[in-house]
């Protein structure tokens, strides 16, 4: 049955993935800014309400190691395999999408998470700085989507779906957020019972089948905007969720109780998650597609780092 329950929210979660990836580029399409943002924002968002789920419910629950575990997991997952898998399918042409502001904001927010992991068990002292650089990082956001529409308000709608109205636009969007948790809730309770009885550790859990299940969102999401050949949506999407995993997970989760950091993550996956990070390189600053081969190298170092932790 676990396995049985693990596949039906797989299913779930493409259906959601593909309405919210439809609602997005309609939405900003009618509202005249960038998907680019409303990926950044909205998409990244809602795709990330597994983990701030799962992050609050394992402090309250006295097994921190899964919230933390969690948000490196995923942040490693969104990169490796949510760029790498969709560049399998169609070529990611990220040359034509400017993310270096939203890109330089997850480095920063990556390294002030770093450094107060360093400093001790995070504390609603912490967390307040955290979500403080949500705020600004966000404000940035908004003013430029404001930027951009008043540059583009005589433009109009073109490119939208004819038949997307503003009410079957807003259906997409609250379908797609809606359906995406419980997709991978589906997929991480089952997948969690699996993994239990084989002898798994906590951390572990927290660090691959938490940590994937809970971005099987954003995974979804990318793929489907992939075979739409929304780049800006893939990236997007990516970038917004890994500061959303840091600032917000963690920042809204230490108001529930202190979140040590376990010194496997601490020596070793948070520097894992900073390398992925770092690969981002070439497609933000350099114009590089993320092509097929690329895809293939992805997706392969992150099977090497699950293989590594599972073994």
């Amino acid at each position: 049955m676990a396995f049985l329950g693990a596949i039906a929210g797989l299913v779930i979660l493409a259906i959601g993935g593909d309405l919210l990836v439809r609602g997005a580029v309609n939405l900003s399409l009618r509202l005249g800014i960038p998907a680019l943002i409303v990926s950044l924002t909205v998409v990244s968002f809602g795709t990330s309400a597994p983990e701030m789920l799962i992050g609050v419910a394992a402090v309250m629950d006295g097994v921190p190691d899964i919230a933390m575990g969690n948000v490196v997991g995923s942040n490693t997952a969104n990169i490796l395999l949510v760029l790498g898998v969709p560049a399998l399918i169609s070529r990611l042409r990220t040359s034509e999408v400017d993310t270096r502001d939203s890109y330089s904001h997850m480095i920063v927010a990556s390294l002030v998470f770093v450094a107060l992991a360093f400093l001790g068990p995070i504390t609603w002292i912490h967390g307040i700085i955290l979500l403080l650089l949500l705020a600004l990082s966000v404000g940035h956001s908004m003013l430029a989507a404001y930027s951009h529409r008043r540059a583009k308000r005589a433009e109009g709608v073109e490119g939208a779906e004819p038949s997307a109205d503003g009410w079957k636009v807003a259906l997409y969007l609250i379908i797609g957020l809606i359906s995406l948790p419980i997709g991978a809730s589906m997929l991480v309770d089952n997948s969690v019972v699996i993994a239990r009885n084989f002898g798994i550790s906590e951390s572990v859990i927290g660090l691959t089948l938490v940590a994937v299940g809970t971005s099987a969102p954003e995974l979804a999401t990318a793929t489907m905007a992939a075979i739409r050949r929304q780049a800006d949506v893939v990236l997007g999407n990516a970038i917004g969720s890994n500061m959303f995993n840091i600032l917000a997970i963690i920042g809204v989760s230490s108001f529930f109780g202190d979140v040590p950091v376990a010194d496997r993550i601490l020596l070793g996956d948070v520097w894992v998650m900073i390398g992925a990070s770092a690969l981002l390189v070439p497609f933000v600053f350099f114009g590089v597609d993320i092509t097929r081969r690329w895809g293939f190298l992805l997706t392969g170092l992150y099977v090497i780092y699950a293989i590594e932790l599972l073994s």
